[in-house]
């Protein structure tokens, strides 16, 4: 097999300041074919199918691109837009998501389509700079924001309309595409300026990213690349490389002139061609030009990686998935660098203090060196790459591959985007702190720009100095909550406040919360659905009545019985077969759940928790503001799972399954969980179908919930149901494998906006966790040193540590987990390994705390 040698470029690169007499190319002498080439309609005297609005203010501009959008539609099977701009909509707010994509209609029209279907409405793209209006920021000084007057938006099913907005609508994320071919960018480049909300594009960044000796830089400096042989020649003025440039394989020299400097770039170009470097080349490819030269991804019709390998000989599957493994690598280290350098420029460098680069491509060459394929990295650039891409989904369309995930992993980006940058400054009600298992909230709050109003029992608490506003207020007796609504409302009316949501994730206060929500009017489950759900007995005997739908609710309810004293064990034993399960009503954490065979077991174990356990001050946290009711519920054979569920007015979002490794009976302390689940596709869905029809069947139609469920011969079975985010580990761990954030679904949906998901969720990695005990773990972690060794493994990305309690909380029958402790791995095997043999090694296995066998239910 023989593949062209490396090239390596004699690039004099010229500052980008230095006037030139050679005219810019325009888009049709660009040895690319542009963004039209991706729309077979691309060609000026191709017609639309409906009618043509007139743009008195950009007839040339805005009419044309119009003309051009309606022919991709045509093409793609797609109705024509309708014009409804005589018909101006009104209603546009704050909480109103709004991504505006400036310029081309064809580069991100599948994006725009994906968007339209995930989100109705928000995507809407602009085609000339008439439609637009930048006025100064309220939020930033020095900053605008971009109103829009005009604007075609795009619906569920393929569906755009061109619309006028009055008032104009504000932008909550703006990108587009940048006149390669104009130093200023073009309209879209001035538009797109200096904006407050987040830009996914700049003239400066998008000129830097394309200077191939920049780029060259970074690649091989910073992400370690190989690149090149390259020699440049630059002007000493040229202010957009570092001072000292130094990179391996690149040898920048500083001209003072270019006029009468020949002796000198003769001489370097002769140490370069005779030096060591360029032994094993035959070839040198050289461009002379300016530093912003593009790259002919124009020259061929976009490949497949597996196929060019096949082509070129690759014949093992093995290899060739190897290679697109070390490939993947490496494009995700160049991003990673050319990202943290970028995050380095100024905000005028960036072309704005919101502006970054949001969509970025890695050309690479593969070389045969020694028979052995070489990456080596050449340049980068902001969408040619993009456009390569959606040109072979186009192409495959046609011969009948199915539709890529781009368009749909793009339109999440964009839409998140413009979430995170609409919760910014948004006042949230907070309704419990909780302890240092909830130390994220504060972290992220910080990160997405909240502004936390906290509702605390806890005079004294540590958050009291994180939050805008703390408001001390005593409310662990939760029987009395009507009562605390009441008097948090007036704390609030006192202190003029007026939150935009509220809500609680912790389990004590998820009541108190609905009922201050319904006070203020403000978006949630009405308390009585959220009353349903904390109360457990009450939860499976709601759902046993609910027999209508296949299968009905009632399919998934467990039989049960209340118990407030020793007669109703009796009651209960006459109903709920044993072996059973007592726990406590309103519990949380597994605290004083036991398995119990007979009615004597249960009386045992109710009697001394009755005695142990009576209000909150015994074991704060897990519910005894409620009281110590228990229940008797009847144990369900299988595996145990949660299931997480954002449900937005009656409509899941997004759902995702852990698995529980098996517990110590006869207690039901946590042992160990994995994510992604061991589970089928099928057996995931029975799961979270059960979890969601729990929730709207007791009226959760509007939140963040977190399922407990088992799985067995019969199908799911219901244990309880948390009107809450799921706690311990699960936001962190949901977070790491799918990229998605329960924090900001939950504020999103309390705001009343609906989240944006990722549709498909493909795991980035597989996560297996154990967990601590004081009472097995306490003198190992602690004067062991195995937490210090924990935390040192954690600074290097090597374990994941979610902190539950500062210290051991209660002991021996009523403790609950202290750390959880995991591993992540490409397979959950590997992840499995990895744990067990750390936990092996710091002391944490052992005979009577088996993390083996915990781990071995993973499968």
């Amino acid at each position: 097999m023989s593949l062209p040698p490396v090239p390596a470029r004699v690039c004099p690169q010229l500052s980008v300041t230095q006037a030139s007499a050679e005219q810019p190319h325009s888009p049709k002498e660009q040895d690319w074919a542009g963004p039209e080439a991706l729309c077979p309609g691309w060609l000026e005297d191709e017609g639309p199918d409906g009618p043509v609005p007139e743009d008195s203010g950009d007839p040339s501009g805005a009419t044309h691109a119009y003309e051009v959008l309606q022919g991709a539609l045509r093409h793609l099977g797609l109705p024509h837009t309708l014009d409804r701009s005589s018909e101006p909509r009104t209603g546009f707010g704050p909480l109103d998501v709004t991504v505006c994509i400036l310029g081309s209609p064809t580069v991100f029209l599948p994006v725009l389509l994906e968007g339209g279907t995930r989100c109705p409405g928000a995507m809407v793209l602009c085609l000339s700079p008439t439609w637009a209006t930048r006025v100064p920021s309220v939020t930033s000084p020095g900053a605008w924001s971009l109103l829009l007057s005009r604007g075609v938006s795009f619906e569920a099913g393929g569906h755009s309309t061109l619309d006028t907005f009055v008032p104009p609508r504000r932008a909550n994320y703006v990108t587009g595409t940048i006149a390669a071919e104009d130093p200023k960018g073009g309209w879209v480049g001035e538009v797109a300026r200096d904006l407050d909300c987040p830009t996914g594009c700049s003239v400066p960044l998008a000129h830097r990213l394309e200077d191939t000796l920049v780029t060259r830089w970074v690649l091989a400096a910073r992400a370690g690349l190989p690149v090149p042989p390259t020699l440049a020649f630059v002007l000493e003025a040229a202010g957009h490389l570092p001072a000292e440039l130094v990179a391996p394989g690149v040898r920048l020299v500083r001209l003072e002139d270019p006029q009468g400097q020949e002796k000198l770039v003769q001489e370097e170009v002769d140490a370069f061609l005779g030096g060591s470097t360029m032994e094993p080349y035959s070839k040198v490819a050289c461009a002379v030009g300016r530093a912003e030269c593009l790259v002919g991804h124009g020259a061929s019709l976009p490949q497949g990686l597996d196929s060019s390998l096949q082509q070129w000989g690759v014949v093992a599957p093995g290899q060739r998935q190897a290679l697109a493994t070390r490939l993947q690598a490496a494009a995700e280290a160049a991003m990673a660098a050319l990202m943290a350098t970028e995050a380095e420029l100024s905000a005028q460098q960036r072309g704005g203090a919101r502006a970054r680069t949001d969509l970025l491509g890695v050309d690479f060459l593969l070389a045969c060196v020694d028979d052995t394929l070489e990456l080596v990295a050449l340049a980068a650039n902001s969408q040619r790459c993009l456009e390569t891409c959606l040109l072979a989904e186009a192409m495959g369309r046609a011969v009948g591959q199915p539709s890529g995930d781009l368009p749909c992993l793009l339109a999440e980006v964009l839409l998140h985007q413009a979430q995170r940058h609409l919760v910014e400054g948004k006042d949230i009600l907070l309704i419990g702190a909780g302890g240092i298992s909830k130390g994220f909230v504060w972290e992220a709050a910080r990160d997405y720009g909240l502004r936390i109003h906290l509702v605390e029992s806890d005079p004294e608490h540590f958050a009291a100095e994180l939050v805008q506003t703390f408001l001390p207020y005593d409310s662990r007796e939760h029987r009395h909550d009507e009562e605390h609504a009441e008097r948090v409302t007036e704390l609030l009316r006192a202190r003029g406040l007026q939150p935009h949501a509220c809500l609680s994730y912790w389990d004590d206060c998820v009541v108190l919360a609905a009922l201050v929500c319904q006070r203020l009017g403000l978006h949630g489950c009405s308390p009585a659905a959220v009353r349903v759900a904390k109360q457990k007995s009450r939860t499976h005997q709601h759902l046993q009545r609910c027999c209508r739908g296949r299968p009905p609710p009632s399919t998934f309810a467990v039989p049960c019985h209340r118990l407030q004293s020793h007669g109703d064990v009796e009651r209960a034993a006459t109903t709920v077969p044993f072996p059973a399960v007592a726990k406590l009503e309103f519990g949380a954490g597994g605290v004083g759940v036991r398995l119990v065979a007979n009615a004597e077991q249960c009386h045992e174990h109710a009697a001394r928790l009755w005695q142990d356990l009576r209000d909150d001050a015994d074991h704060p946290g897990i519910g005894l503001g409620w009281g110590n009711a228990m229940l008797l519920m009847e144990y369900v054979p299988g595996t145990e799972h949660d299931v997480d569920l954002v449900v937005f007015e009656g409509r899941l979002m997004g759902a995702w399954v852990s698995d529980n490794g098996p517990t110590r009976v006869p207690a039901f302390l946590e042992t160990a969980a994995c994510l992604p689940s061991c589970l089928a596709a099928d057996r995931q869905a029975q799961l979270v179908h059960a979890a969601l029809q729990s929730c709207l069947a007791c009226g959760l139609r509007h939140g963040v919930f977190n399922v407990e469920l088992k799985l067995g011969p019969g199908g799911p079975r219901l244990l309880e149901i948390n009107p809450r985010m799921g706690g311990f580990y699960l936001r962190d761990w949901i977070q790491e494998v799918y990229g998605a954030d329960l924090l900001l679904a939950a504020v999103l949906v309390a705001l009343g906006v609906a989240p944006v998901l990722p549709a498909r969720p493909a795991p980035r990695t597989n996560l297996a966790g154990v967990m601590c005990l004081g009472s097995e773990h306490g003198a190992t972690l602690g004067g062991g040193g195995a937490l210090g060794a924990l935390r040192e493994l954690q600074s290097r990305g090597l374990v994941r540590l979610n902190r539950l309690f500062e210290e051991t909380s209660g002991d021996g029958e009523y403790e609950e987990p202290c750390l959880s402790v995991a591993c992540s791995g490409a397979t959950r095997a590997e992840a499995c390994l990895r744990l067990l043999g750390l936990c092996q090694a710091l002391g944490i296995d052992s005979p009577r705390y088996p993390v083996e066998h915990f781990l071995s239910h993973f499968k």
